[in-house]
């Protein structure tokens, strides 16, 4: 499973951050909000209570019998409902509906024992606030006040600050994602030129002046690709000078190899056997030169031009003595902007990889998609050994078929120089098992921008 990649990390962090931060506000805005309003509520209810209290006390002093007719001449609203309570015995303005009930026994004996009370409750399943007055010792004023309107406020405000809790976590994950942005800005480019310089423009590097903080990051990177750059021109020279160095004395021991051949048949049996066996090493000898010079030139940049490469390809078959039928097209556009000698070295190298270890070659494929040019090299053989395929593209690196078979006549430099070819195209090259049995080899190369 591969792992969360730093950006997402980042934003996610900057998200939750951002939604604990602005959540935790909320919560503790939303606490001192209500709490404040429902303070505020109560005592206003009380007040509210003593003033009607009051009305009413004076109403019963003048008037003890008709306890209704005072209370309905309160001017209490539709959220107050008044009562009062006189030797056990309820009277309201209106029905009861349950709202007496509601009154908790506690606060009833509170308020009888001559002391203000005062309770929220839920009275018919809404919130409410019970304020109990005592007026005399047998009789007692109580005003129930409804809190819906300021219960609706509430479910307002929480969703209000909800809102604003998931816009500021949607913010905070913007943040995030911007600063990583800017942050991984310098990283993409030194990973830009790092691809770059793996494709093969060496002479790419980065701008100190570009990021003044990671002036040293881009000092090191740049000397890094120096040195690397350095390491390799002095190889390219090596291999460049010992091939040259070993071409005449090769040519010469060629020629005399080549007259020794011819009179093979002069010769007894074990001087004919040993001259055969110095014309192979020659041949291998000179194959490997031939190499050497190819690998020392495979830092130049690739000279593109219009190439018919389904020709090409069948004309590789042919003088690899495989049947050009193998050649299979998979798209209309055969004509393709690449270096012709080094896709013609490197389908030549695949084919022969192909006939030497694999078995022949089943199929050579040609596509095209997504801004790539493909090719396919399939071979019946045994297939290469997940050990082996990290390696198989190296230098001098020759697979455990080859060993096996004990040849001797590789270089292991044909499969490198097919990857250094792609390389030069800006492209890959990878090995696969190919369904059914055997090896694929994939080799894409980048088309040319217009």
């Amino acid at each position: 499973m591969r792992g969360v990649g730093l950006r997402t990390r980042v934003t996610g962090g900057f998200a939750v951050g951002a939604l604990v931060l602005s959540a935790s506000m909320a919560l503790v805005s939303y606490q001192l909000v209500r709490t404040s309003l429902l303070d505020e509520r109560e005592r206003t209810a009380v007040r509210a209570a003593y003033f009607n209290a009051t009305v009413v006390g004076a109403g019963l002093a003048a008037d003890e019998s008709d306890v209704v007719r005072v209370l309905r001449s309160l001017e209490t609203g539709a959220d107050r409902r008044p009562m009062v309570r006189r030797d056990g015995i309820w009277y309201a303005r209106n029905a009861d509906q349950g709202i007496t009930a509601a009154i908790p026994p506690h606060l009833l004996r509170t308020v009888e024992d001559g002391h203000l009370a005062v309770q929220r409750v839920r009275a018919d399943g809404q919130p409410a606030v019970v304020v109990g007055v005592p007026l005399t010792r047998s009789t007692a004023f109580y005003e129930l006040d409804s809190l819906q309107e300021l219960d609706r406020t509430f479910r307002t405000l929480a969703l209000a600050l909800f809102a604003v809790a998931i816009m500021t976590a949607s913010a905070g994950a913007g943040l995030g994602w911007y600063v990583t942005r800017y942050v991984l800005r310098p990283l993409t480019s030194v990973a830009e030129t790092a691809e770059d310089i793996a494709a093969g423009h060496v002479k790419t590097r980065l701008d100190p002046a570009a990021e003044p903080d990671l002036a040293r990051l881009t000092t090191s990177f740049n000397h890094m690709v120096d040195q690397l750059a350095e390491r390799n021109e002095r190889d390219r020279r090596f291999a460049a000078d010992v091939s040259h160095e070993l071409r005449s004395p090769l040519q010469t021991l060629s020629a005399a190899v080549s007259v020794l051949s011819r009179r093979r048949d002069r010769l007894d049996e074990r001087s004919a056997a040993a001259a055969g066996l110095i014309t192979d090493e020659v041949e291998r000898f000179q194959r490997l030169v031939n190499d050497l010079i190819e690998l020392a030139r495979t830092d130049q940049p690739a000279h593109r031009s219009a190439v018919d490469v389904a020709d090409l390809a069948r004309r590789v078959c042919r003088t690899t003595g495989v049947s050009s039928d193998l050649v299979e097209v998979t798209t209309d556009h055969t004509v393709w902007h690449v270096d012709p000698r080094r896709v013609q070295q490197l389908l030549t190298n695949l084919v022969e990889n192909a006939v030497q270890y694999g078995g022949g070659p089943t199929a050579v494929r040609l596509g095209h998609q997504n801004g790539r040019y493909c090719i396919e090299v399939d071979d019946e053989g045994p297939g290469i050994n997940p050990d082996d395929k990290s390696t198989i593209f190296h230098r001098f690196v020759r697979g455990r078929v080859a060993n096996a078979r004990g040849g001797g006549d590789g270089t292991g430099l044909g499969l490198a120089l097919v990857a250094e070819h792609a390389a030069a195209h800006g492209g890959t090259a990878q090995v696969q098992d190919r369904p059914g049995g055997g090896a694929r080899f994939r080799i894409e190369l980048r088309e040319p921008t217009p």
